[in-house]
């Protein structure tokens, strides 16, 4: 049984670090993006191959200038777990709310899916990529609707989703700052 536990522990913590890169780059959070890469990892994603550092050198000036914000969300997971060593493969989807763009067409959303294929390494007893592909495989633009109970009045209650530790998600303890309304 004690095997057994280890095993699913260890694609715990691999399931952790994957999460670490999305909240790192959703948020705009360097250091929480870089926990989730051993040093020496290399990325390839898109048009860029290189070192973290660089990855995220390259990719948020890119989605700051195009998108308001967005999401990457993990999908299926599957690691194989071999000592130390893992290679996981992680199915995902990427949301985002796009600037206007000067043609005047207004705000649009994109999503794109694809997989996230790496290579982990368990090292001081912490999981984290060594090698990462990022397979690209569909993608659509459409319009982007008004955005449901998105009052002003709400919004500056409660704040706003924002790419920074200003986020409500980083806010301890978590309070509600809204007062219920009455029928």
């Amino acid at each position: 049984m004690s095997a057994r536990l280890q095993r699913l522990a260890d694609r715990q913590d691999i399931l952790d670090c994957l999460t670490r890169f999305s909240r790192g780059m959703d948020r705009f959070d360097r250091e929480v993006f870089l926990s989730a890469f051993h040093d020496d990892a290399t990325i390839a994603a898109g048009p860029f191959v290189g070192s973290p550092a660089d990855c995220w050198d390259w990719a948020v000036p890119m989605h700051d200038a195009a998108q308001v914000l967005h999401h990457h969300a993990l999908l299926n997971h599957s690691a194989e777990i071999d000592g130390d060593v893992a290679h996981a493969e992680t199915y995902y989807q990427f949301i985002a709310r796009n600037q206007p763009f000067e043609t005047g067409a207004g705000e649009t959303v994109m999503q794109a899916g694809g997989r996230y294929i790496d290579r982990l390494e368990r090292r001081d007893g912490e999981w984290r990529i060594v090698l990462r592909t990022n397979l690209i495989e569909w993608s659509c633009l459409q319009p982007a609707l008004p955005l449901p109970f998105g009052d002003v009045a709400d919004i500056a209650v409660n704040g706003v989703s924002a790419r920074d530790r200003s986020d409500p998600a980083y806010a301890r303890p978590l309070v509600n700052r809204r007062v219920q309304q009455r029928p």
